[in-house]
């Protein structure tokens, strides 16, 4: 429709890349202070975002954290440090260079942010230079009453469908519970392990109990389940040289019976764990909201009570 024709390009305009939709490039990527700094982003106005324009005076900051220059196993090390040459555009070894969306520039031995400039190079937070996979498994079930009857909204009459949603510990924002993708992990594995540890902490869990929940989320996970989302992400992480990219999908469990048997429990990066009811009101993490809006169209579920609302 034209409606999600609409959102698409304000959330998500990865393909778009002419000066006309420029304006709907980047908007939680233009943010300041940088995530866990004071670092304020050099001004880049809308029409400026799109590499297509010409901006000869544009002169962004330079910025990657500590944790990153520190050299963890996760991140890369900076572009002119001897014996580093990364393959870009390509498997890497373990590490997977290759974009979601295709083919992206590399310059002066850096890569360059597909959807545009940011006000930022360097890599922030993140790990890789190019892009840094995650993934995010949405995992769902109908609202239901005391007699476990579905629960459909009053206005529109369809019924509510519930998510797992974790409250982040880095900036207090619910979102769905992902994470990265290890080198040479399955995205697969990666989105059953990021959901055993943000909302069932399975990390403190003894070795018992963690084969019990594997036993029980092996049935959710090896159902059918559809892709709701692949590829760039406006997350505020994002900088001219290091983007998000991740792959959102929904595991659906019809009867709730699968879920009743697992306890939520907050762990790893989430402060809080629980079920939330779905519905245009809900303000989520980075792309997180368009994320969930798909899953309901999908699922025929409650979004607004507003005929033809902005998503």
């Amino acid at each position: 429709s034209n409606l999600s024709a609409n959102c698409w390009s304000r959330l998500h305009p990865v393909n778009m890349f002419n000066s006309y939709n420029v304006k709907f490039h980047h908007s939680k990527a233009l943010t300041s202070p940088y995530p866990g700094s004071r670092i304020e982003r050099s001004h880049v106005p809308e029409d400026k975002v799109g590499w297509l324009t010409e901006w000869k005076d544009y002169n962004p900051v330079e910025y990657t954290a500590k944790s990153v220059l520190a050299g963890p196993s996760w991140a890369d090390p900076q572009i002119n440090e001897e014996g580093f040459s990364p393959k870009f555009n390509e498997r890497d070894g373990e590490v997977e260079r290759k974009s979601l969306n295709g083919l992206y520039v590399v310059e002066n031995g850096r890569p360059r942010n597909p959807v545009g400039r940011t006000g930022l190079t360097g890599r922030g937070l993140l790990g890789r230079w190019g892009p840094n996979h995650a993934a995010d498994p949405v995992v769902t079930r109908w609202k239901r009453d005391g007699s476990g009857n579905k629960v459909a909204h009053p206005v529109t009459g369809k019924n509510i469908l519930q998510f797992v949603a974790i409250k982040r510990r880095d900036c207090g924002e619910w979102a769905i519970p992902g994470g990265m993708v290890d080198p040479g992990e399955k995205i697969t594995a990666t989105l059953k392990r990021e959901f055993e540890e943000e909302a069932l902490n399975s990390l403190q869990k003894s070795p018992e109990e963690k084969a019990e929940l594997e036993k029980q989320l092996h049935k959710l996970f090896s159902q059918e389940h559809f892709v709701v989302y692949r590829g760039y992400v406006d997350d505020p992480r994002n900088t001219d040289n290091a983007w998000m990219e991740t792959e959102a999908v929904n595991y659906h469990d019809e009867t709730g019976e699968t879920m009743d048997n697992l306890p939520l429990e907050a762990g790893d990066d989430a402060g809080v764990v629980k079920w939330v009811d779905i519905s245009e009101k809900l303000e989520l993490y980075a792309s997180h909201s368009y994320f969930i809006k798909l899953v309901t169209e999908k699922r025929g579920a409650h979004w607004s009570e507003y005929p033809g609302s902005e998503c």
